[in-house]
């Protein structure tokens, strides 16, 4: 049993328990597939027939790297055990039973873009409003429906959900689920969720199905449990409800999928269901120094709804964790390259071994351009590069043909996105014509009733008129005006701000990004040229990808903190810690969804190994205007003695909190509302130094604010007026403050008291 001598007494321990219901709370970094897989291997080698095993995993390639580790201790026995994801296990149970449900055996299995594809063909068919029944929402709302076991019928009788449907103007989407359920059956096709719709089905209504698997699968594993949605959990408690050796394997302080239907309440209240229930805690943990595991520790316990647990580390006690406030996102994006720079210089380390977490793919603008002006190599891990997605794709081809109308392949990404009725038997005449005339497609579409049919011709005149207009906008307007204008009345925001679905709301926030980089771009001081032409040639030379890259180079990842589950690296910076971005906005109306928010934090933390930065900015653009940021909770729940601040520290008294000053400050921008800050654990802290106000400090009015005029600034102290410039009320000073030197403000925030 030489496989036992490398585990610590409570892996062993949890290797060792094969009968009855168990659950193995495994933290962050404590060995969870090393106990999965020789306990797997362990039942294997006291005589358990592998046929008789079930292990569910999350991804395939946790479950490939499982059966390879257990084939090292049992040999190819290992090749017998049924191990896969949730859909690929069951897909393969349903290939053997499919016909007992009206099925074939060899049902087709719809990816995302046949059911999408499928469903706007109901639509059209039904002659319903594209822009309302979404097909992105439509899809959610059938997958969210299937992963709740509510079917067609169920959904159509279910007074709440008709109540909500209708209350949206969307009164047809349970006929448009009906209609989409029939189109699948009769074509003889399965979603991705109906493979497990379809199980539950089958289990429920064919009992001798039932039977059989129950004595098939003997003993079963989950892991990720707390990752599991109400139609996996179905599943599991039906297959091992006559024999209950069941275990399930997770940590409740990584559930941080809701979004997707994962309910935390599988893993909390497991218990419930089996009272004799064993449970074992993995709480050392080997990945991280001792002040990330403490940092770790203090902030998940501020989660009330949660399994108890000390988790610990013996490692090194390691690096303090670094705060670094910026001004803006871009500041932001070159303090982390720059110390990516200089820790891999200092320390030889390699690029692969740091990683850039942040809450929404939109934030990789920022981090993508400070990487690139350093010439550190980066790879973006689980989703492209921010000028590489579609919708950022899509209006940057408005731009090139705003400029320079005969580019053809942007002519073809848009002239009927969105649809503006100019489908492609029109766009192929058009290059046809071009072609045949010798004249580019742009020659054409200016002309189009010479070329096309009457009522082709109209559309694609309307699309020539549209860009057009574009370009005659470009002589008089900023950089950002014109964006703006053109991604408004393209249509494009409007196509995209249509769509709520999760995916729908990140593509229209990475076209806010988008314009909240040229806005920045038209305010830079250090360039004279600012028109949006100028714009699209950094950002060409900016994309310019080497398609000769080695995909195994040495590259920093970038990633969401979602993408990032399950990873690990001996250096992480996580981002953009500021209130509304993370905790994310919509996050703030429940300590359900505040506590998820919190676990995903949590999650960020311990991919660290042995250093890790958090930073934040104190203004981001938002729809082209700047906006005053406030710290994140997050940070202030830390407890301060683990945090190093990387701008001037000054002891305060006991029960102040980390970021008082800048709390105050933000409270007084109008911007957007605030919510109510969460309580801070009365510890003594650090601050960046302050300006005390004057007695009776009140803003004044500027609008009469004149250049050599000497103003005092709550925050900055005092300070002269140098220079002024923009229209009201887009009006920036540039003050030079007695203590701090020269800053830039806008005038409409700044709240100044004008001394003389």
């Amino acid at each position: 049993m030489d496989y036992l001598d490398g585990l610590n007494p409570s892996q062993r321990a949890a290797v060792e328990q094969i009968e009855g219901p168990m659950m193995i709370v495994a933290g962050a970094g404590s060995g969870k597939t090393r106990v999965i897989t020789y306990r797997v291997a362990h039942l294997i080698r006291k005589g358990v027939d592998p046929f008789n095993i079930l292990v569910l995993t999350f991804t395939n390639k946790a479950a490939k790297e499982m059966r390879e580790r257990i084939m090292k201790v049992v040999g190819a026995e290992a090749k017998n055990i049924w191990m896969g994801t949730f859909h690929s296990v069951f897909a393969k149970l349903l290939r053997v039973e499919a016909t007992k449900i009206g099925y074939p055996t060899n049902f087709t299995i719809y990816d995302t873009d046949d059911s999408k594809s499928l469903i706007r063909t109901i639509l059209k068919e039904k002659q319903l409003d594209d822009k309302l029944y979404n097909a992105n929402f439509v899809y959610n709302r059938i997958s969210s429906s299937k992963n709740n076991l509510i079917s067609p019928a169920e959904y159509l009788q279910n007074e709440h959900i008709q109540a909500e449907d209708f209350s949206t103007g969307r009164g047809n989407l349970g006929e448009i689920y009906q209609m989409y359920a029939q189109r699948c059956f009769k074509a003889g096709a399965m979603d991705f969720d109906d493979l497990l719709f379809k199980t539950n089905v089958l289990l429920r209504e064919h009992p001798e199905v039932l039977y059989k698997y129950q004595n098939k699968f003997k003993y079963l594993m989950v892991d990720e449990y707390q990752d599991t949605n109400f139609s996996q959990y179905l599943i599991v408690k039906k297959l091992a409800a006559n024999n209950e050796n069941i275990c399930v394997v997770g940590d409740d302080a990584q559930s941080i999928y809701a979004f997707r239907g994962a309910n935390i309440q599988n893993i909390l209240n497991f218990e419930k269901d089996y009272p004799d229930l064993k449970v074992f805690k993995l709480e050392q943990n080997y990945r991280s120094t001792q002040n990330i595991v403490s940092v770790a520790n203090s902030i998940i316990a501020n989660n009330k709804n949660q399994l108890k647990k000390s988790v610990f580390s013996e490692n090194e006690e390691g690096d303090k964790i670094k705060v670094s406030r910026a001004f803006s996102d871009n500041e932001e994006g070159k303090i982390v390259a720059e110390a990516i720079m200089q820790e891999q210089a200092q320390q030889r380390s390699k690029y692969h071994d740091f990683a850039i977490l942040y809450r929404t793919n939109a934030q990789s603008r920022a981090m993508e351009e400070a990487l690139r002006k350093l010439n550190v190599p980066y790879k973006i891990y689980g989703g492209l590069s921010f000028y590489q997605r579609k919708e950022v794709k899509d209006l940057i081809a408005y731009f090139r043909l705003t400029f320079n109308p005969n580019d053809e392949e942007a002519i073809k990404r848009v002239i009927n996105y969105p649809r503006r009725g100019i489908g492609d038997t029109t766009i192929e005449r058009i290059m046809i014509a071009a072609d045949q005339y010798n004249l580019t497609m742009w020659e054409i579409i200016c002309d189009a009733p010479k070329y096309l049919d009457s009522r082709s011709s109209t559309s694609v005149a309307n699309f020539a008129s549209l860009i057009q207009s574009f370009h005659v906008m470009t002589k008089t307007h900023s950089a950002y005006d014109t964006a703006l204008h053109i991604a408004q009345h393209s249509t494009l925001l409007k196509d995209l701000y249509s769509d709520k679905s999760v995916e729908g709301l990140s593509r229209y926030e990475n076209i806010q990004e988008l314009l909240n980089g040229i806005k920045e771009f038209s305010e830079r001081e250090d360039i004279e040229e600012k028109g949006l032409d100028i714009f699209m040639q950094d950002i060409a030379l900016l994309t310019n990808d080497d398609n000769d890259k080695n995909p195994d180079a040495d590259t920093v990842s970038l990633m969401t903190i979602h993408s990032a589950k399950g990873l690990e690296f001996d250096n992480v910076f996580v981002v953009g810690l500021e209130e509304n971005l993370f905790p994310s906005q919509m996050s703030l109306s429940s300590r359900t969804d505040l506590e998820e928010e919190r676990r995903l934090f949590y999650v960020a933390i311990t991919r660290a190994g042995k250093k890790l930065s958090l930073s934040y900015a104190t203004s981001r653009y938002r729809w082209g205007t700047l906006t005053s940021c406030e710290p994140s909770r997050f940070i202030e729940e830390i407890d301060a003695r683990y945090l190093e601040l990387d701008f001037k520290p000054q002891v305060k008294n006991s029960g102040d909190s980390l970021f008082d000053d800048e709390r105050s400050a933000w409270q007084q921008k109008e911007t957007f509302s605030k919510p109510k800050p969460a309580s801070i654990p009365k510890t003594s802290s650090i601050l960046p130094k302050a300006h005390v106000p004057s007695e009776g400090f009140a803003p004044s009015d500027t609008s009469g604010l004149q250049m050599g005029m000497e103003v005092e600034h709550e925050r900055f102290g005092f300070g002269k007026v140098i220079h002024l410039e923009g229209n009201k009320p887009d009006v920036k000073a540039t003050i030079f403050f007695k203590d701090l030197g020269q800053k830039q403000l806008l005038l409409k925030f700044a709240k100044l008291k004008i001394i003389k």
